[in-house]
């Protein structure tokens, strides 16, 4: 395929992927990114599901700022505006049309199975099974990776259960009952999803009451806006500085920083979804013990109020989030991935991505524990695309003389749990 040595290789090609790319293109990097433009958007999440985050924190990140979800909306005559939730299925058409203008030609339509290292430069093995050369890479696996499933349900075989990142098609559980696992937006999505498909969902929370997100204020005053600022995460200061400012969360204690990834923008329904949400069975204080298979189905036994008892259920959803481990970067042969340091097994970054590997980058939800709350969402995009690319040009350009010596690696392989 290539027979050239790039100066960087994007290993996913979702938001954080597509912005990275056209930053480091914009620098005349040689750069690539490998992986089919929008996937996860487009094939993990279930079809009808609206965007969370408001529209104007939706954007990909370009540096003339020409390719904007606004400026897509505005050239397609689609509706742009605060308060009006965006479809999934529109943003990632929005984000294949980033690519075709911003980060074109530069995407490689397949998979990387491993990255590796030989003769001090990165070698990615493609699922076309040819191989590429590149100087530095970065990680933009965004969300797939880190799926979490609770062990009580770890013992159900995948007939029966699937986390809320792998299903798309929910018309093919029309008829079921579907107990679907979690507070947050997934879970209540989802739920609301699954009952207009045909299905019969039940919502199991250990809450005692789900949480909802406030209705937009469109017209605020002055006072108002000083006192609690607009940002890509919310209103108030505190919201403010994680979304615009995250450039300073790395200088916090690390305990801090998991604390404010962990705790901020908890499980919590849009506001927009608790009318829909109305005629779905919602069972609160309901704690999942234990989970088996019967039958064709599960039995779930569940503790509330104190007192066990069991449901049955035809399947069950997980949408009980997902938690950053290096030991899931899977596509890192085991040599590398023992050489990136972590910090509770969340991968200690530089305040420019870089992991403890030279030339290695990582962007995305696998920032989070550096940069804060922020990079769990789109919105972060810019900030990482922005901060990253100097730190490439100057990256490419030295390890393009010298390379990752094999005892660089070694060295760097100490981690802090």
């Amino acid at each position: 395929m290539l027979t050239q040595t790039l100066d960087v290789a994007i290993v996913g090609a979702g938001p954080y992927g597509l912005s990275v790319a056209a930053y480091a293109q914009a620098e005349g990097l040689d750069v690539r990114v490998f992986g089919r433009p929008m996937k996860a958007w487009n094939q993990h999440m279930p079809v009808g599901m609206m965007l969370k985050s408001e529209p104007a924190a939706s954007h990909l990140a370009d540096p003339a700022r020409a390719y904007t979800l606004e400026a897509y909306c505005a050239r397609h005559g689609l509706e742009y505006a605060y308060g009006s939730p965006v479809p999934v299925q529109r943003f990632v058409e929005y984000g294949r049309w980033f690519q075709d203008n911003a980060a074109r030609d530069v995407t490689v339509d397949a998979e990387v199975t491993e990255v590796g290292s030989e003769g001090g430069d990165f070698v990615l093995t493609l699922s076309t099974h040819e191989r590429v050369r590149a100087r530095v890479v970065v990680l933009a696996l965004g969300f797939l990776p880190f799926a979490r499933v609770p062990a009580s349900l770890a013992g159900l075989p995948a007939s029966v259960l699937a986390h809320s990142c792998q299903v798309n098609d929910l018309s093919g559980y029309a008829g079921q009952r579907v107990a679907v696992i979690g507070a947050g937006q997934s879970a209540l999505e989802t739920a609301c999803l699954l009952q207009e498909a045909g299905a019969q969902p039940q919502v199991l929370a250990r809450c005692k009451e789900l949480r909802w997100n406030t209705v937009p204020v469109v017209e605020r005053g002055l006072l108002s806006r000083v006192l609690a600022p607009e940002s890509g995460l919310g209103t108030g200061w505190r919201s403010w500085v994680w979304a615009e400012a995250p450039g300073l969360v790395p200088f916090l204690p690390s305990s801090y920083r998991r604390h404010i990834v962990r705790t901020t923008l908890g499980p919590a329904g849009s506001w927009w979804l608790r009318e829909r949400l109305e005629s779905v069975d919602v069972r609160l204080r309901t704690k999942l013990v234990h989970a088996a298979r019967r039958g064709g189905g599960v039995e779930l036994t569940v503790k509330s109020r104190g007192h066990k008892e069991t449901i049955e259920a035809d399947a069950v959803i997980a949408a009980t989030g997902y938690t950053v481990d290096v030991r899931r970067l899977k596509v890192l042969e085991p040599g590398l991935r023992a050489a990136v340091r972590h910090a509770s097994w969340a991968p200690m970054l530089t305040r420019e991505f870089e992991s403890t590997v030279p030339g290695l980058f990582m962007v995305g939800l696998a920032a989070a524990h550096t940069f804060g709350p922020v990079m769990r969402f789109v919105h972060g995009a810019r900030y990482a695309a922005r901060t990253i690319t100097p730190a490439l040009v100057r990256s490419a350009r030295e390890r393009g003389r010298g390379g990752l010596l094999p005892a660089q690696v070694a060295l760097s392989g100490t981690n802090d749990h």
